[in-house]
């Protein structure tokens, strides 16, 4: 495979447009990664410099080009039960608050803001089920940058890794053996819906206003001091008061808003608008 030079100028026009794109920031130190993984593309593409791979994505007029960009760019890893702390916490002290404040007919409301392939939302569907609350009472959102991910997330077939932290009884109870893969029950599925949302796009995030309780769980890990006081804004802004915020173990909001209130419940940091 021949090797396509990435010059510093052209890394930065990349680095600059990606930004604006999603908010997303590369540092300098990862420019070998960005020319590595973008070198495929080039070559299935047969283009002769990044110059005019950055010339395709900007006047590409499908968004095939800009998503798969994204895609190289950004890590999707995620599996079933993911940070099972936090899940824990979700399901046992979170969950029984929030249904315990609504009236007859209204619905709880939770959105995964990163779903990727779409583990996490179906997980919290599982555990909503688990807990005995019906389909009927609650709506589960999901949104990513991806369109490439969210077809994968709407098809709902797994491969072993994905389900690795899955509980055997929920393995048998809401999966359906397919050759080397797990397709995931209708009944789970269909209580998802998915739709592709910038975190950065005020406009698309206006149509999520009335959360319950948001899952952005290893995500702000990719954007700069701006970019995550823009996209916590608008998480905010999503939120019911009293909502809950959970973001990755690792992650924090400190040196980002003062706006939400944080409690620590078995080790678990939980944001609360106010």
């Amino acid at each position: 495979m021949l090797s396509i030079p990435l010059v510093d100028s052209t890394f930065k026009d990349l680095r600059d447009y990606i930004y604006d794109q999603s908010g997303i920031y590369i540092a300098d130190t990862k420019k070998y990664l960005i020319e590595n993984r973008l070198s495929r593309i080039l070559q299935e593409k047969q283009l002769k410099s990044f110059e005019e791979y950055l010339k395709l994505i900007k006047f590409s007029s499908n968004g095939t080009e800009l998503t798969r960009l994204f895609d190289a760019v950004t890590t999707n890893e995620t599996y079933f039960f993911r940070e099972p702390q936090q899940l824990d916490v979700f399901a046992d002290l979170v969950i029984p608050k929030i249904m315990s404040t609504k009236k007859a007919g209204q619905k709880l409301k939770l959105w995964s803001s990163a779903c990727s392939t779409g583990e996490e939302p179906y997980t919290l569907s599982i555990m909503l089920t688990e807990k005995n609350i019906t389909a009927n009472k609650f709506e589960i959102h999901a949104s990513d940058l991806s369109e490439g991910v969210l077809s994968s997330a709407k098809k709902a077939i797994y491969n072993s890794y994905s389900i690795r932290n899955m509980p055997e009884n929920y393995l048998r109870k809401y999966f359906s053996p397919e050759k080397q893969s797990y397709s995931l029950n209708a009944s789970v599925k269909n209580t998802v819906k998915f739709n592709k949302i910038n975190l950065i796009d005020n406009n698309k995030i206006k149509s999520l206003r009335g959360m319950d309780v948001i899952f952005c769980r290893n995500v702000l890990i990719y954007f700069d001091a701006k970019a995550k006081q823009k996209v916590v804004s608008n998480l905010y802004d999503c939120l019911n008061p009293g909502g809950y915020l959970f973001i990755g173990s690792s992650e924090s909001l400190h040196n980002v808003t003062r706006a939400f209130r944080p409690s620590v419940t078995n080790k678990v940091i939980m944001y609360q608008k106010v």
